[in-house]
Formats: C-alpha cells, structure tokens, sequence
C-alpha cells in the first residue's frame, strides 16, 4: 500500500509539474508563430490550465475505469468551490467580478444544467460528450467573436497566467511542448494505476477514488494559485479562476470518458455527486446575485462552503465503509 501512496503523490508532483511546463512551451510555441497573444489566452492558457485533469480522464478512460474520470471532472468541481473557494475567502474575502456575474457564472450555470440533463439517465454517451465539447466550443468561439469587449475583464486572470509563464526560445519551447506533453501522459497513467490499485485494495468504487484523492489532487494548483492571488491582493480574480475552471471540468474533462465509451452511472451516486455539485453551483450564484448591494464571498460564507464540502467528503467516507 505504502509503494501504491508513493507512486499516487510522485503522479500528482510530475502531472503538476509537466502541465506547467506544457503550457509554457505551448503558449511560446504558439507566440513565436505570430499567434495573437488575445488567442492564445483564450484558448492555449484556458484549456491548458485544465490538462492535469484532461489527461487523467483519458488514461483512466483508456485503462477500462471510466467512472475515475467521471468522479474527477464533479469531485473536482465539488472541491473547486468547497474546499478551494473556501479556504481562499476565509483568508480573504472574494469580490465578483462583472464578467464572472455577466458571463462565466451563468455559462457555469448553463454547463451544470447540461450535464445534468444528459446524465438523468445514467449514462455518459458518445453523444453525450460530443453536446458537452459542443458547449465548449461554443464558449471559445463567443470569446473570440467578442474579444474587443471580453478582453479588459474576462482575460485579467488570463493576463496574469500569460505574465507568469516562461519566456522561451522557439527551440526550447518546441522541445518543452513536447517533453511536457510526454511526461504528463506517463504521469497521468501512473496516477490513474495507483489511484486504481488503491481503490482495489480498499474495496471502494474507482468512482469514491476519482471524487476524493484524484479530484482534490488535481484542484491543488487551483488552491495553491487562488490563494497565491488573494495572498498578493488579487483577489478580484480567484473566483474567475475556478468558475473557468468548472466550466472546463463539465464540457471538456466530463466529456471524454463519453467519447471513448459508454459509461453507466449508479443512480445514488448521481444525487448525491451531481447534487452536491448543482448545490455547491448554486450556494455560489447565491452570494454573487441575492447577498448584498456588492458581491462577496465573505469569511464567514467561506467557512459555509469548507464545511459542506467537509460534510460531502465524511459521507463519501462513511458509505465507503458501510
């Protein structure tokens, strides 16, 4: 067991690590090719941020444990909002800004209701991911077309994530998007092995596995970078990090397990998973539009949202060993 935990956390330290570097070399890539930096914020850094997880859904797909990517994209959404918001209004508190009360929360919104419509019936179908990546693309092409209005406030955290990377030369950022590449695809087969091997020896569902260890792993570099915002007074920007974070995990994380095959979902786990998921969505929506003359998630709401996730987390645990 203790080889299986070791190989667990050398996973999460080398995915980390490799999705930052891949991202690095991608964006430099692309900005040595002339690619408009506006583009490839919206795209490159946007869905590059996500790679830890999207790579994890597609080895736990291919491996035959559909249901470790599933718990992934929700158990992430799940600690996206409890136990990351959470923590960073508690240190914090978290104003809203317009475009996520505008824009990303109601696409989050929309993204939530989505995915619940298409699993109602308890199954994630090849159909189902193509509508899921359909909203995806849909959301990217809406940000393009308005780039001139969306730029000054969607892209600030973007802008911070662009300010933050690497600068390279075309040389090593080829050799890094490839190299970064390489190393998160071994690294996401070595998580999803021992995440695997582990929910064997416990005798728990790869399902329990993907919504707790898995997702709360890879909703680390959320934390760490929400944190490290409101840390350095940019606290304006950490919930627009997560909310495009959830959008990601629903449309894009949530659809690959689809495309690569059918996958049967249990209907307790649907409540309660998917419920917690739409209820934690909504808890947000609540303090951004009904708290308030102005928008903030106050430390006391944090604490509110830390300890529901608390909660979810003890009955997970407590039904796993029942």
């Amino acid at each position: 067991m203790w080889f299986l935990i070791l190989a667990l956390i050398l996973g999460f330290i080398t995915l980390v690590w490799s999705a930052d570097k891949f991202l690095s070399g991608a964006a430099s890539t692309a900005n040595h090719l002339n690619v408009s930096k506006m583009l490839i914020g919206l795209t490159v850094v946007s869905v590059g941020t996500s790679a830890p997880e999207i790579l994890v859904a597609i080895a736990a797909s291919v491996k035959g444990t559909p249901l470790l990517a599933v718990g992934n994209a929700i158990g992430s959404n799940i600690a996206n909002i409890g136990l990351v918001l959470g923590i960073t209004a508690i240190i914090a508190p978290l104003p809203f800004s317009q475009t996520v009360l505008k824009a990303e929360l109601p696409w989050l919104l929309g993204a939530t209701l989505l995915a619940l419509i298409l699993l109602f019936d308890l199954e994630l179908s090849a159909l189902d991911g193509v509508l899921l990546l359909s909203g995806l693309g849909l959301i990217l092409w809406r940000l393009v077309m308005n780039q001139q209005n969306a730029v000054p406030d969607l892209s600030q955290s973007i802008q911070e994530e662009l300010h933050e990377l690497q600068q390279m030369t075309r040389g090593q950022a080829v050799f890094w998007l490839i190299a970064g590449l390489l190393v998160l695809l071994i690294s996401a087969n070595v998580l999803v092995w021992a995440a695997s091997q582990i929910a064997l020896a416990l005798g728990v569902s790869d399902l329990i596995i993907g919504l707790t260890i898995v997702a709360v792993g890879t909703s680390l570099p959320e934390l760490t970078a929400t944190v490290g915002s409101a840390i350095k007074g940019h606290s304006d920007i950490a919930i627009g990090n997560i909310v495009g974070s959830n959008i990601l995990n629903i449309l894009a994380v949530l659809a690959i397990p689809g495309l690569i095959g059918p996958t049967i979902i249990d209907g307790a786990a649907f409540w309660r998973d998917c419920g917690m998921m739409l209820a934690l969505t909504l808890l947000l929506s609540l303090f951004a539009y009904a708290v308030g003359s102005r928008p903030v998630i106050t430390r006391f709401e944090g604490v509110v949202m830390l300890l529901a996730w608390g909660g979810y987390n003890m009955l997970l645990f407590n039904q796993a060993a029942a």
